[in-house]
């Protein structure tokens, strides 16, 4: 079996990889390669793998060759961010939606040549539901909520669902559509996405720094770990079609929260000392960004599928500690 992953240097992108390596097979077929396409080059240990090819630069320039290339399966990952998207108008246009448009053209390219059509998993977003004056935003999106995305991020994920779903009907691929919630916490710096706070206000109190938090304590929104993200990815590719019962894009399981909350969870977990380093500085352009996204969410397709979320927040900051035992500079807030 031949895989690609798109994005697959990044945070969820490299935790996927990973995983499919430890698993050595996929659908009961055996992984003999991996692909990761990205800008940036994998970690270390990714490239070094023997199963692994790296292929690095802007996916829309290498897509084009994919026609004449033989894949069992694709994971698409890779996206400009919502921050970013809104910063550079033509960036997100550019890697979301005519990166896409190319990806699903070169898969139909092999079906229309006489092969059988790739399974393709694309990682989709809560970002796709918004509020509308005539369709009021519930509590909690469900599967069934109608998508009314509020930012250009969220937009071209919807859009590439409906292409995907078209292309599956066509059967030029053997798509699917993950909506990811928030994954948390990332590691490394902040980057161009306005969620990029849910995670910095956990792990720079962690290292023992200051963290700035640009929104009130009462916003809420749907959080997940990225161990549960990659298991959700790993279902969904695995799932028959029978199984999806439908339309197939589908809600990820999601830990609802709000920022108390959150820090809470931090201080039950770190201790006071490190929660006060949380600091509130008001920036409407996040803040109006994530008034746009959903409070919270439910997965009821992904639990027919057996899905689970984690089952609290504190959870899924003991797994960031777990995960970064080995990293002391990460954690130097706690001593």
């Amino acid at each position: 079996m031949k895989l690609m992953v798109t994005g697959g240097a990044g945070f969820v992108g490299a935790r996927l990889v990973r995983a499919l390596l430890a698993r050595g097979e996929l659908q009961g077929r055996a992984i003999e390669r991996i692909v990761i396409a990205d800008q940036a080059a994998p970690p270390a240990d990714l490239a070094a793998d023997v199963r692994v090819e790296v292929r690095t630069g802007p996916l829309l320039s290498q897509v084009g060759a994919l026609k004449d290339e033989a894949f069992d399966g694709v994971f698409h990952l890779a996206s400009a961010v919502s921050g970013e998207c809104e910063a550079d108008f033509d960036l997100g246009l550019r890697s979301n939606l005519d990166t896409t448009r190319a990806l699903l053209d070169a898969l139909r390219a092999r079906v229309e040549a006489g092969h059988a059509p790739a399974r393709l998993v694309f990682s989709s977003s809560v970002a796709v539901f918004g509020p509308d004056a005539s369709v009021p935003l519930p509590a909690l999106v469900t599967d069934t909520t109608l998508p009314a995305p509020q930012t250009s991020y969220g937009t071209h994920k919807l859009v590439c669902e409906h292409l995907i779903a078209d292309w599956t009907r066509k059967g030029f691929v053997d798509g699917r559509s993950a909506r990811l919630m928030t994954v948390a916490v990332r590691p490394g710096r902040p980057n161009g996405a306005a969620s990029s706070f849910f995670s910095g206000i956990i792990r720079e109190p962690l290292a023992g720094e200051e963290a700035i938090c640009p929104v009130d304590d009462t916003v809420s929104h749907p959080l997940t770990s990225v161990r549960a993200t990659v298991d959700g990815l790993i279902t969904v590719y695995e799932a028959s079609r029978e199984a999806f019962g439908g339309r197939l894009a589908l809600n990820l399981p999601a830990v609802n929260v709000t920022v108390r909350q959150m820090l809470d969870a931090l201080e039950a977990v770190a201790g006071p000392a490190v929660r006060a380093r949380v600091r509130f500085e008001r920036d409407e352009r996040i803040a109006g960004i994530v008034a746009g996204w959903s409070r919270g969410a439910t997965a009821e397709r992904a639990a027919a599928l057996g899905l689970r979320p984690e089952p609290d927040f504190a959870t899924i900051i003991r797994q960031y500690i777990d995960d970064h035992a080995a990293h002391p500079t990460a954690l130097r807030g706690l001593q």
